[in-house]
């Protein structure tokens, strides 16, 4: 996996360059976002190693995907993506592990995760913005997947595909791990206006589920 301050400082890279990019000021951003000025600061100046809840934000109001502000590297026409270069962005309590493998930018952001959830991992996910759809693969065990306050169990080689702009949950509740796939297709670039969630001045809230 590439080091964590070299994804560090293309984050910091990536957010000012967009930013800039779209004329938003610091405080512009900051309420779009509905983080931090300092917060945003502190990015910009790879002076913090912020949530992914934060990252989420922050790509949301740029009209951005995740992928593009952990991209270390411009991208060529066509790229590949080696194995060690995936960004882990979330870590479950029992050693459950998701990687952003790779992601495509406006005018609709589409990303490719891989998951694995050991027994007892969850990770619990606020709603993304309108028209966020997520579709998932499950490779081995049993995937227990709550949509506002229905829950589906997603067995080996089942595949679900439901609306991501609600709150949403993934757990394993089982004995054995699961492994997944999931792709996450995002709005095209101004088909939604930019959230405004709460401010988290901690940035230690549970992430958002990709």
């Amino acid at each position: 996996m590439p080091d964590p301050q070299v994804v560090a400082r293309a984050i910091a890279r990536n957010v000012r360059r967009l930013r800039t990019g779209r004329g938003y000021t610091l405080d512009e951003l900051a309420n779009r976002a509905g983080v931090s000025r300092g917060m945003l600061i502190q990015i910009e100046q790879d002076r913090t190693n912020p949530s992914v809840g934060t990252l989420v934000r922050v790509a949301d109001a740029l009209g951005a995907s995740l992928a593009q502000l952990v991209e270390v590297s411009d991208a060529p026409a066509v790229r590949v993506v080696p194995a060690a270069d995936a960004v882990p962005l979330w870590r479950g309590d029992r050693g459950g592990v998701a990687t952003l493998l790779a992601g495509t930018g406006p005018p609709q952001p589409v990303e490719l995760w891989q998951w694995r959830l050991e027994p007892g991992d969850s990770c619990s996910s606020q709603a993304h913005l309108a028209g966020t759809r997520e579709l998932l693969h499950v490779l081995a065990g049993r995937l227990t997947l709550t949509v506002e306050d229905e829950t589906h169990l997603i067995g080996p080689a089942d595949t679900v595909l439901f609306s991501a702009d609600r709150e949403h949950r993934y757990a394993n509740e089982a004995d054995e791990q699961v492994r997944l796939v999931m792709a996450v297709s995002t709005p095209a670039l101004g088909s939604s206006p930019a959230s405004t969630p709460q401010v988290d001045p901690g940035h230690h809230a549970p992430p958002p589920c990709g």
